[in-house]
């Protein structure tokens, strides 16, 4: 496989999953974020795609992902095709890979070490799954299908996943998981390990509390795709939020352009009326601008922009 290059780097810290074994009753002072912005508590609800109508040919189901694109950047995919079993032996053995000591976790992730092929399984059909839903994002907004597939196709599509652990927090309202941000990638598909409430999405300038649903995939729409559709998607900002009394576990894949791609508003959307809103960037140019800032900064579709106007969220 051919290398890749280094784009930016992580700061070492403590694992929390060991801090908190500690029983600490104060959160460490790197930690604190608190949460500074209003929620809905659960309403209005994030809107559910069916995957199974869609591919059906359903004309309303279509024009709902339209919508919901459009108005939300977020939605619950239900009947995607992943069936319940493999589902249940990845979230099993996720709760399993995080009790385990350290030194094992590294070892147990390689393929032919249960965990590791059972995730290998699952991110090659969680990227099939992404590129059929990319096909059917491009007929919603009457895009020339080669200009999603060329991009993002089983072959060119480029793949990451991470998994996540939230520990139980004893003074949530002073951490966020995630500081604010929005995904720079062109969609993410995350799959809630235990169902534990946590992630909100900003909607009409508050956060919206998103209740998963069981064997369903939380879907939302990233920069790239963003720039892709000449602004007509929204990367959405979204944020994670801590529990008291519960752990909390999710499984998160992003799918993206390759390194040596350029990206650019496509063709078919752009008219005398609607000219590009974004400049041509090589990937490259992008994650390295993207890994230049902090993370969480909204700027980084903004940065791109061809006429130097800033977007606003909703």
């Amino acid at each position: 496989m051919e290398a890749l290059p280094i784009l930016g780097t992580s700061l070492l810290v403590p694992s929390v999953q060991e801090l908190v074994k500690r029983s600490l009753i104060e959160v460490p002072s790197r930690y604190i974020h608190p949460v500074d912005a209003p929620i809905t508590s659960t309403l209005p609800k994030v809107p559910i795609i069916d995957m199974e109508i869609l591919l059906s040919g359903d004309q309303i189901e279509l024009e709902k992902l339209d919508s919901t694109c459009k108005e939300w950047g977020f939605f619950q995919l239900i009947n995607h095709g992943v069936k319940s079993s493999l589902l249940d032996k990845l979230k099993a053995e996720v709760k399993e890979f995080f009790y385990r000591p350290v030194e094992e976790k590294k070892l147990w992730q390689k393929p032919g070490d249960g965990f590791g092929d059972t995730l290998e399984v699952y991110t090659r059909q969680n990227k099939q799954l992404a590129t059929k839903f990319l096909y059917y994002i491009a007929k919603a907004l009457k895009m020339k299908p080669e200009e999603m597939s060329d991009l993002f196709d089983e072959e060119t599509l480029f793949q990451t996943a991470r998994i996540n652990y939230y520990p139980p927090c004893p003074q949530p309202e002073k951490v966020t998981d995630l500081h604010p941000h929005s995904d720079a990638v062109g969609i993410t598909i995350l799959l809630q390990a235990n169902e534990v409430e946590g992630l909100q999405i900003k909607k009409d300038g508050v956060y919206v509390l998103v209740q998963p649903l069981l064997e369903t995939f939380i879907v939302n729409l990233g920069d790239i795709l963003e720039m892709l559709t000449n602004g007509a998607y929204r990367s959405v900002e979204h944020r994670a939020v801590v529990n008291s009394a519960k752990e909390k576990l999710s499984i998160a894949s992003f799918h993206s352009l390759r390194l040596d791609r350029e990206m650019a508003p496509a063709p078919s959307l752009l008219t005398p009326q609607a000219p590009a809103l974004y400049k041509r960037i090589r990937v490259t140019d992008y994650f390295e601008d993207l890994y230049s800032k902090k993370f969480g900064e909204r700027l980084f579709v903004e940065d791109v922009n061809s006429n130097g106007s800033e977007k606003h969220d909703e």
